[in-house]
């Protein structure tokens, strides 16, 4: 069983700052050479292209980053003509660039289009100026809804990120800023509590917090676990009574506006990754095969122009593996895990994987079976952490 889905991730590794939450894989360069870099992505793609062939025509392709809204428009051209031209680009693929709503990077929305992207992302992340300042964003709120509307009158697709559960953020706060964020109107919005990631600046900051999560020197705090909860049950109740239901744990579209490309990595299909630091999943003849290629933009673009690929390495995924996978990614979709997608994927049925713990989750009201598939209740949403841990420690 196929997904019948090739999805291509595409990684610009540049930011113009980097943000104290993130721990991606971005980079702060004073210049960057971006016919060099165009050349590198034709070369890479050229390398890849052979490992998809029989995966049939890419039907997404996503340009991540780092923030991809500074390559330049004749840069995204050149690598979408190139997947065409090696392992093909299906007629209805979504092609997909993220963007922060800077007014440099906005005026040229227009010039994105006409290089082939028909879905914008923008990271918005807040529409309050002083929480902006806090996450170490470059723009101002005003800034970000003139980018949000030449977003809307340039592109059919648009989704925005927010991120809530800041600085002791409530939830009368939190309901009017996403209340009011519903009113703009986009088909799609990506909605993430804040997390603190080790080796960030955040996670050199809260390193050092009180146990109550507060440093005295710097104020920093997170909402606690009880207010946690609230924000993301209020942050369901609004998205469903605009139209926007979460089909994943982060993530609340129309009907129709879900990301396809994210789809591709829930349900554990294929995709080509590349670019710096960019992973990709490959069903070959031989088995399934995860990639990697070289996390640092010098080694990857020096590995390219010497040796012709910036693949660093190609892992076989055993059963356990797959299993594991399978679990971490599709439980956090609203459809859930799919019992005939997981016996064709790792050989196993969900008695056969869980039966030791699914009677117990069933039980208890954490998860249910229903259209084929496992997934969780409102109140097992609420502890996704734990089933995952659960069933996969079953298995």
């Amino acid at each position: 069983m196929q997904t019948n889905d090739l999805g291509v991730y595409v990684h610009w590794p540049f930011c113009l700052a980097k943000c104290p939450y993130c721990d991606f894989n971005s980079h702060v360069r004073d210049a960057i050479d971006q016919d060099r870099w165009h050349r590198a992505y034709l070369t890479e793609i050229r390398a890849s292209a052979d490992r998809a062939a029989h995966l049939g025509d890419a039907t997404s392709v996503f340009f991540g980053g780092g923030t991809p809204s500074l390559m330049d428009p004749e840069l995204v051209a050149g690598i979408l003509d190139a997947l065409a031209g090696t392992i093909g680009i299906a007629a209805h693929a979504e092609i997909t660039m993220e963007a922060n709503p800077t007014s440099v990077e906005a005026a040229i929305f227009k010039a994105y289009k006409v290089a082939g992207v028909n879905r914008m992302s923008l990271g918005i992340q807040a529409l309050d100026d002083g929480a902006l300042k806090f996450l170490g964003r470059e723009h101002s709120v005003a800034s970000a809804l003139d980018a949000l509307a030449m977003a809307q009158s340039t592109f059919d697709r648009v989704s925005f990120d927010l991120i809530y559960g800041r600085l002791g953020q409530t939830v009368d706060q939190w309901t009017e800023e996403l209340s009011r964020a519903l009113g703009f109107g986009t088909g799609h919005l990506s909605l993430y509590q804040l997390t603190i990631e080790a080796g960030t600046k955040f996670g050199e900051t809260y390193a050092g917090a009180a146990p109550a999560g507060k440093d005295p020197k710097s104020g920093f705090s997170l909402v606690d676990d009880d207010i946690g909860a609230d924000l993301f049950e209020i942050t369901q109740t609004l998205c469903d009574d605009a139209g926007l239901g979460a089909y994943e744990i982060s993530n609340h579209a129309r009907p129709g506006q879900e990301c396809a490309h994210n789809m591709v990595y829930w349900r554990s299909g294929d995709w080509l990754g590349i670019g710096p630091g960019a992973h990709g999943r490959l069903t070959t003849p031989a088995g399934r095969l995860a990639t990697t290629q070289h996390r640092s933009p010098d080694a990857w673009l020096n590995a390219v122009e010497s040796g012709g690929t910036g693949a660093l390495s190609e892992t076989p995924l055993d059963g356990a593996a797959r299993l594991e996978e399978s679990v971490l990614m599709a439980m956090r979709l609203t459809e859930g895990l799919s019992e005939t997608r997981f016996t064709h994927q790792t050989g196993r049925s969900f008695e056969n994987a869980f039966g030791g713990v699914l009677p117990d989750l069933i039980g208890d009201g954490f998860v249910e079976m229903a259209d084929g598939a496992l997934r969780t209740t409102a109140k097992g949403r609420l502890v996704l952490n734990q089933i995952v841990t659960r069933l996969i420690g079953a298995s």
